[in-house]
């Protein structure tokens, strides 16, 4: 381990993973910093839209990806309560159609994913230290970083630290960077089964099913993803020993078609919920520190953009450090694209959230509008396409509340 590395990257994650793997292979010394051993399910990171994918792509990561076992779902179907599953197939949308050269959208394990990333940063030469402890950091232009590892202590000046340490990240609190947050909506519950290969494998869906959001993301094999929203008021309803068995059940409704499949698949994972809050933070750079993924502020999982806006991230800020300036004002044009980013993705989060994660009779009747308005004029669904094709990828108008109304209301 060299005392001066080009960057020090905190976290082993797939933001950790991937900008060391970048930045390793274009020839920079990285060490990488993780404070476990094992990567472990996290109920969420799964799911790569197919903007994701493009960024993948253009990263030259889309190898590992694929190599971690990713698999593709190439069809959307809007299925949900009070509406007839062959209907709802009507209005599916092709994924493989929407963007050049991209596939549909990736389905992947996250701890695999994260150890894919992991091995291919250490085979460009990126240094991993699992097992580091104890981090303090001193903000600078040449910023100081200690830690313990294996025994002993280190303290080291990179040339720049990065902060890939996901949710609460320390590197943020560390470096006096504050994230701002949503109130709760909904709570999201996340169990990965087996066995559900009646499911079809290309197709995945999110709608509303009585008192619950029902999700189904596909990962080969029989290997199925699924996530329930649903109300705070009823946190513990996945909670507990019956936990995972009351999940599965939630899938019996006549509106979700293979839902009995679904519900007699084998749990192979935890089940818990946690809330869907937007956190973001608006100046992720400071004096020789850059936060990067959900360390930098997260989008509602509801909407899945996570991995997307992680690899976007990795993009970004890998070409400004290659370009050979890594002071803090290079990274202004990072800030100003991310902050735009997440602003417009918080309002879509805040739009699919109302429409598909309320459960009242208003609620339904809006839901019930909504289908209608969007069969009588696919552009009033226009905002919920950046979803899939990213948020840059529409125009301005698309996130204003005029947009909302046109839906909604």
């Amino acid at each position: 381990m060299a005392d001066q590395p080009d960057v020090v990257i905190i976290g082993a994650g797939i933001a950790g993973g991937a900008l060391a793997t970048v930045l390793a292979r274009n020839g920079l010394d990285v060490l990488v910093l993780e404070k476990t051993q094992v990567h472990r399910d996290r109920i969420r990171g799964e799911w790569l839209a197919p903007w994701g994918v493009a960024e993948a792509s253009g990263l030259g990561l889309l190898d590992v990806l694929e190599g971690a076992g990713a698999h593709y779902t190439t069809r959307t179907a809007p299925y949900r309560e009070g509406l007839d599953p062959e209907a709802a197939r009507t209005r599916s949308i092709n994924l493989a159609a929407l963007l050049p050269d991209v596939s549909g959208a990736l389905n992947v394990g996250h701890p695999r994913l994260c150890e894919e990333l992991d091995t291919a940063a250490c085979k460009a030469g990126a240094t991993l230290m699992r097992g580091a402890s104890s981090m303090s950091i001193e903000l600078g232009e040449c910023p100081r970083l200690g830690f313990n590892h294996d025994g002993r202590r280190h303290e080291i000046s990179p040339r720049l630290i990065i902060g890939a340490d996901g949710r609460g990240s320390e590197v943020a609190r560390q470096s006096g960077l504050h994230a701002e947050a949503d109130p709760v909506h909904h709570i999201i519950a996340g169990l990965l089964v087996e066995g559900a290969g009646a499911w079809p494998q290309d197709e995945q869906t999110l709608g509303a099913h009585g008192k619950a959001t029902l999700s189904v993301f596909p990962q080969g094999g029989g290997r199925v993803r699924l996530y329930i929203n649903y109300a705070i008021a009823e946190r513990r309803r996945y909670a507990g020993a019956e936990a995972a068995r009351n999940f599965l059940a939630a899938y019996r409704v006549p509106s979700l078609p293979f839902g009995e499949a679904l519900a007699a698949a084998r749990p192979i994972g935890p089940c818990h919920g946690y809330p869907n809050a937007d956190s973001w933070i608006d100046e992720p750079v400071t004096r020789g520190v850059v936060l990067i993924g959900d360390a930098a502020g997260h989008n509602d999982p509801t909407i899945g953009q996570g991995l997307s806006i992680t690899l976007r991230d990795v993009r970004l800020v890998s070409e400004i450090i290659l370009s050979g300036d890594r002071s803090d004002r290079a990274f202004a044009p990072y800030v100003e694209e991310r902050r735009e980013r997440m602003r417009r993705l918080r309002f879509i989060g805040r739009l699919v959230s109302t429409l598909h994660a309320e459960f009242s009779e208003e609620a339904r009747q809006r839901r019930s509008r909504a289908w209608d308005r969007t069969g009588a004029d696919p552009a009033t669904g226009l905002p919920l396409m950046s979803m899939l094709k990213g948020p840059d990828a529409l125009p301005a108008h698309a996130f204003e509340q005029e947009a909302w109304n046109r839906l909604l209301a």
